[in-house]
């Protein structure tokens, strides 16, 4: 004979689904977080998900057959190579956009055991994935998410597969199911992550540096290498992402500075570029390269100190506030460009920290001497104009009349572009055939490199060498952390011009963004979570051998620290605790008359409190089959204080019977009969009626 199968309770059910899906969503979150997933990937990932939790709250009916499954599944596989040759490009790519298409079709046809199985794998796979792929705070906390929902999912899992197995009498309701397994999944979930949390801060990182061979880099911020396209640094302001830290070695910040990345001499009418890629290639001398001054500097200033961490998204160019004087980095070349920019190796990949010590000039000063003049060739690149509109022309003399000398007008230009334009990271609708012509006539607004291109290019037509710098505003100081936070939304450009007997001047034509008081209030709160990110690149993504002899040595001096002071601490406090308690002795006596009383008669009060709330569900006509068992229990005790007793070897039936003939035997045997109904028959509607007889017998 076959064991009969038994349905799973559909309380059961919806929690074992929703925990998988839970399990699904953490690791999809993950891997999105990463920056890796294309945002068309992405999307179906997420329909697919809303779906299957729309099919299983029983909100949307949906349904594949198995052969429209097949069919779509070896559609796929057709189109692979479609996907490989003309969308991807990549193998890799188009790899994973098939695993995510199939994966999304068995995560909405699943039903049986074995298909549940292959969704569990499929959310461990895309959480190992995440794992390759993310540097960042958020992949740990998509990870206890993920945690959570494991053991959710496997402890529901568990039970749904003995439900499934044989039946069994269950003496508690199922309504409270939901309720107590998420209890315990919480309770499991934190002592796993309290014991891993141990290992993973414990044992060195080695792993990042042996996943950096396989995992290339990802993803970095254009614009700061090459060249630049008009517009785009406003797309890189979009975002709020950290690209570097600061730490000042002298003041709490560098406030009032700004971060030199690529200086950029050729202009196409769309973009700015270097023609050249010459440049000197420095070779680093045991961690420190220096640069000798030739003769003093031409205006005074002042000598800053600073340490940089770059994160992994920036692009491969050190940004530097004044002129380095010194650098410490641990690489063994430096590319510096004929503009004076430096750029990292390409065989380098991951952040990287260096220290400067550089010299920040005074440029408002009068100068000491002369500089030489720019090489010809130089001045004549720093001179070249494409095809411009005439009326740019007609506005640099317009906006400079008057002036007397280059310094002058280039003050002019600047004054006129921060007062008479606006401000806006709104891109344009559509494609210009000039912008810089649509910049200055039509639309009269815009950003940063936008204005930087409108006074380089006109100083040009009046013949002032000139080129555009594209780097970093000072950003925020983080009190927490002791750095200086510079987000992707503090990128920004400006004008190096050569004035005749001054040299190099830097000028900012670009007008305050409106909008930076409520951006500063927003970046002031999101400083916890960097202090919370740095923490976790400090500590954890960069954690090695010297890190742990740090914290070592800190809990040995904290420890030596404690052993002399526990004592004293221990005895003040006391003393002041003796003293507080004189003061509220009355307070503090009711309060523990109270926690007595509480203790004493607490739990029987809340025990009587929890059976009066199950006898009003009861009344209700919502009781479970177990009450049934509360309101007999009820009437043996009404019948023991009569000097009745049940022996346990009689049934409830049998009892009844033997009842001596009284004014009670008519109630116990409605009563006795109630209960079976109740109790076997799964009649909740006679609850309220073995009540109202219980209350009669009371009464007796």
């Amino acid at each position: 004979m076959n064991p009969r199968v038994v349905s799973t309770p559909r309380v059961v059910d919806l929690f074992f689904e929703y925990s998988l899906l839970g399990m699904l969503a953490a690791g999809y979150f993950a891997v999105v977080g990463s920056g890796s997933l294309d945002w068309p990937t992405a999307t179906l990932a997420f329909l697919g998900l809303c779906l299957r939790a729309l099919m299983v709250a029983g909100v949307v009916e949906f349904e594949l057959s198995g052969r429209v499954t097949s069919a779509l599944a070896i559609a796929y596989m057709g189109f692979f190579p479609l996907d490989y040759l003309f969308f991807s490009g990549s193998f890799l790519k188009s790899t994973v956009h098939m695993v995510f298409f199939l994966a999304v079709l068995k995560v909405l046809t699943a039903k049986t055991s074995r298909d549940y199985l292959y969704v569990e794998v499929m959310a461990v796979l895309e959480l190992l994935a995440a794992a390759l792929l993310s540097v960042s705070l958020s992949f740990f906390a998509f990870l206890a998410l993920f945690l959570l929902f494991a053991i959710a999912t496997f402890a529901s899992g568990e039970v749904r597969r003995s439900v499934q197995l044989k039946r069994s009498v269950v003496r508690g309701g199922l309504r409270a199911f939901p309720r107590r397994l998420a209890v315990l999944a919480v309770f499991l979930f934190a002592g796993i992550l309290m014991m891993t949390a141990g290992l993973f801060f414990v044992l060195p990182r080695t792993a990042r540096a042996a996943l950096e061979r396989f995992v290339p880099q990802r993803y970095h911020l254009p614009g700061f290498a090459s060249e630049i396209t008009l517009g785009q640094i406003g797309q890189i302001k979009q975002s709020s992402a950290p690209v570097m830290h600061i730490r000042s070695y002298q003041t709490a910040g560098l406030l009032d500075v700004k971060w030199r990345g690529s200086a950029l001499n050729s202009f196409d009418g769309r973009r700015w570029f270097n023609s050249s890629s010459g440049g000197e290639l420095l070779r680093v001398e045991r961690g420190v390269l220096t640069f000798r001054r030739t003769r003093p500097p031409a205006r005074p200033g002042r000598n800053i100190v600073y340490q940089v961490q770059l994160n992994e998204i920036a692009a491969d160019t050190l940004f530097v506030a004044g002129a380095a004087e010194s650098i410490s980095i641990s690489l063994p070349f430096l590319q510096r460009t004929p503009s004076g920019s430096f750029r990292v190796p390409r065989f380098h990949s991951g952040g990287l920290s260096y220290g400067v010590y550089s010299f920040l000039e005074d440029e408002s000063a009068p100068v000491a001497w002369t500089p030489d003049p720019l090489p010809p060739a130089v001045r004549d690149e720093l001179l070249q104009l494409p095809h411009i509109d005439t009326r740019i022309i007609r506005l640099a003399r317009q906006m400079t009349a008057g002036a007397e000398s280059e310094e002058e007008e280039a003050r002019a230009l600047e004054h006129n572009l921060r007062h008479d334009y606006g401000y806006t990271l709104e891109l344009p609708r559509s494609s210009v055939p000039d912008p810089l012509a649509n910049f200055l006539f039509v639309r009269k607004k815009g950003h940063c490199e936008y204005f930087a291109s409108a006074m380089a290019v006109m100083l040009r037509t009046l013949g002032i060498p000139a080129r555009v710098v594209t780097g970093f505003q000072s950003g925020i100081f983080n009190p927490l952390t002791g750095w200086q936070v510079v987000r992707a939304s503090d990128a920004h450009s400006w004008v190096e011009a050569w004035i005749n007997g001054r040299g190099w001047t830097t000028f900012d034509p670009t007008p305050p963004d409106p909008h930076a008081a409520s951006a500063g209030v927003l970046a002031r709160i999101s400083l916890f979570f960097d202090a919370a990110g740095q923490f976790w690149q400090d500590w954890v993504l960069s954690y090695d051998l010297d890190r742990q002899l740090v914290l070592a040595s800190r809990m040995e001096e904290s420890s030596r620290r404690l052993q002399f002071q526990w004592i004293d601490d221990a005895q003040d406090k006391l003393k002041a605790a003796a003293r507080a308690s004189l003061r509220h002795a009355l307070a503090f006596g009711a309060g523990i008359a109270i926690a007595v009383l509480l203790m004493l008669f607490g739990p029987r009060a809340l025990r009587r409190w929890r059976a009066l709330q199950r006898v009003r569900k009861i009344e209700r006509g919502e009781g479970e089959a177990s009450d049934a068992t509360l309101l007999y229990q009820r009437m043996l005790g009404v019948l023991r204080k009569r000097g009745i007793q049940k022996p346990a070897w009689l049934t409830p039936a049998e009892f009844a019977r033997v009842i001596p003939a009284s004014e009670l035997t008519v109630l116990v045997d409605d009563l006795t009969g109630a209960y079976n109904e109740f109790r076997f028959g799964g009649r909740r509607d006679v609850a309220p009626r073995m009540v109202r007889l219980l209350d009669q017998l009371e009464k007796l």
